[in-house]
């Protein structure tokens, strides 16, 4: 084959459309493998039948709190959206990923680098994000979503907006923890997009015993 007949490597503007359409490709496999339409998915997810149709089709990429919904309506853990290889997280398992290795979902607002894709029953799922947004206008919606989060800044300065409290400013090096079950969104708190670490676990409140705070933690952002 002569460098001509080389197929064109892919840019940064085709990608997203390729992982969208990969993403929708699963979707669609997972659907029909079970006999489903789309109205079945959309009763047991609690999404519309016109997101998923979208999402199947390549035409929209889906946040993490509607990823989980689908996972949770297909019966699935969330690490089988995006990718079919793969297995369950055993006890005394010991896994290592070398820099580079996650899946990518872009949105509208977010990058996110997922990772440890191919594991699954996963406790924790661990992301790399960038965020694109700088200003809560350019957000729909909070996202919700059940379980506990950790947000870390690695680089730049982000706004956390958590539903009834003030904004809060964090920089780099700086966290936060809460439950995600209350409407959070990031932005951006500057002029350039801000690359973040997240961890969000995957059990209910309920299956969480106790509620006496620990030393040395509160929740000290301003009402």
């Amino acid at each position: 084959m002569s460098p001509n007949d080389a197929a064109p490597r892919k840019t940064a503007a085709d990608m997203p459309d390729a992982q969208r359409a990969e993403f929708g490709r699963r979707l669609l496999d997972l659907r029909r493998d079970r006999g489903w339409t789309l109205s079945d998915l959309a009763e047991r997810s609690g999404l519309a039948v016109s997101t998923i149709s979208k999402a199947e089709r390549g035409l929209i990429s889906l946040t993490y709190d509607r990823m989980r919904q689908l996972a949770k309506g297909l019966g699935i853990d969330m690490a089988e959206l995006l990718s079919a290889e793969g297995a369950a997280f055993q006890p005394g398992s010991f896994a290592v990923a070398p820099k580079g290795t996650f899946k990518r979902q872009e949105t509208r607002n977010y990058v996110y680098e997922m990772l440890f894709p191919e594991l699954r029953n996963k406790a924790m799922m661990p992301m790399l994000g960038t965020l694109k947004a700088h200003d809560l206008m350019d957000f729909d919606d909070f996202v919700r979503h059940p379980g506990q989060e950790f947000l870390m800044v690695l680089d730049g300065a982000v706004t956390v907006y958590a539903e009834g409290k003030a904004p809060v400013v964090l920089r780099q090096g700086d966290s936060a923890y809460f439950d995600s079950s209350r409407g959070h969104l990031y932005a951006s708190a500057g002029a350039e997009d801000v690359r973040i670490l997240v961890v969000c676990t995957d059990f209910e409140a309920s299956e969480l015993s106790g509620d006496a705070p620990v030393n040395g933690a509160s929740e000290s952002t301003p009402d």
